[in-house]
């Protein structure tokens, strides 16, 4: 499956990018949940919560946004596998006083992990979000976007013990 001598499935003996051959696993359930992090202007962040943005309902925009990214993963990053998803989910909260936290949870039956599709819908509705304040406020900043939980697959399960 691998011959990369530092252990990279990605890179083939010469070196060389290929896509992983998962062919001799099994099909299991297969989980991840992903969070990103877009901190702005307390009122920004109020505005957003009360729907008084100027261009309308952003956490229903940035959830179908994060949803539609995960489904199409594979089509913007180049090595994954095109997986048929059970379920995407994503969900907004606030955080402190001027942070939104976005989930993604990605479930899938499949021979590899979903890592990136939750990862990759994070972002997009956290991007999203952005495009839709960035009128009242262009300081805001993302990040980070990171991996909180995996389950399922050979590598076995993965809880992020920070917070």
């Amino acid at each position: 499956m691998n011959s990369d001598p530092h252990g990279f499935t990605h890179l083939d003996a010469q070196g060389r990018a290929t896509m992983v051959d998962v062919s001799d696993k099994p099909v299991t359930l297969r989980e991840a949940v992903a969070s990103a992090r877009l901190v702005m202007q307390p009122d920004v962040r109020d505005a957003l919560f009360s729907g008084r943005l100027p261009k309308g309902d952003a956490l229903a925009a940035a959830r179908l946004a994060g949803i539609a990214a995960a489904k199409k993963t594979s089509d913007l990053i180049p090595l994954c596998h095109v997986l048929p998803l059970e379920f995407v989910g994503v969900a907004l909260s606030a955080e402190g006083a001027d942070a939104v936290r976005i989930h993604c949870t990605a479930r899938a039956l499949g021979r590899t992990g979903v890592e990136m599709e939750a990862l990759v819908g994070a972002t997009v509705a956290a991007l999203t979000l952005y495009d839709m304040a960035k009128s009242a406020d262009r300081a805001m900043t993302l990040g980070p976007v990171r991996l909180e939980s995996k389950r399922g697959g050979r590598s076995g399960d993965y809880l992020r013990s920070e917070t």
